[in-house]
């Protein structure tokens, strides 16, 4: 298994793909502000994942990992907000957008409380 075969990478691989979509449209003037936080924060939810599969061998850096990518999960619902409130996105892309990211942070918090299920060993310390 790879980090690519797991579910969470797979969903938020593929948010982090509608977002950039999604954000080509942006008003030039939000180039260096939220379009760039919205995709650098989308894309670092899928990175983090890939980062802590490969870090199973160390439980406290497998949950570390995986914290770092709820938070930057959490953060894109934040520019979510901020893209709707800013009438850049219509109710019904953030509302696909919104419940993409929910469904991602429930795969990572399945994750976290489930680690013996993606090869973690158990925490000696």
């Amino acid at each position: 298994m790879t980090f690519q075969d797991l579910l969470a990478y797979q969903k938020s691989f593929a948010l982090a793909m509608k977002i950039f979509r999604v954000s080509k449209s942006f008003p030039k003037e939000e180039t260096y502000s939220l379009t760039d936080q919205i995709r650098r924060s989308s894309r670092s939810v899928s990175a983090n994942i890939a980062e802590a599969y490969r870090k199973r061998d160390y439980p406290k850096h497998f949950h570390s990992k995986l914290t770092d990518s709820d938070a930057e999960n959490s953060e894109t619902q934040v520019w979510l907000e901020y893209s709707i409130a800013c009438e850049y996105i219509t109710n019904e892309t953030y509302t696909e957008l919104l419940n993409d990211s929910k469904e991602v942070g429930k795969l990572i918090n399945y994750m976290i409380l489930n680690p013996k299920k993606f090869g973690v060993k158990e925490d000696k310390s």
